[in-house]
């Protein structure tokens, strides 16, 4: 359980799918349900065929040579990926303390 004074991470915000970003960048994406099964999240990134030249969201774990694309129109809103850098530190924190038998780093 989370302490009172601890910040909570945000909470990443839906936006619709016309506002996600098309540089090939990664992105969730919440799926609408269908005939082919329940709604779910995917991870697809904004593509375009280099052989049809059309374009569509790709699953990032698709196939190669079978690749699952999605349209617009199957596509409920996206989110944005949890940051991948970590958080920074804060200045003036604990430093180690200096052992004289590991201060050369032979200690092993």
């Amino acid at each position: 359980m989370a302490r009172a004074d601890t910040p909570q991470p945000k909470k990443p915000r839906r936006a619709p799918i016309a506002t996600a970003p098309r540089d090939g960048s990664l992105v969730r994406v919440a799926l609408r349900a269908s005939e082919q099964g329940p709604a779910e999240l995917d991870t697809v990134r904004w593509a375009k065929s280099a052989t049809s030249g059309q374009e569509g969201w790709v699953a990032f774990d698709s196939d190669p040579e079978a690749r699952v694309v999605y349209s617009d129109g199957e596509l409920a809103y996206w989110l944005p990926l949890p940051s991948q850098t970590a958080p920074a530190r804060p200045q003036g924190g604990a430093k180690p303390a200096n052992s004289e038998d590991e201060s050369d780093g032979s200690a092993i």
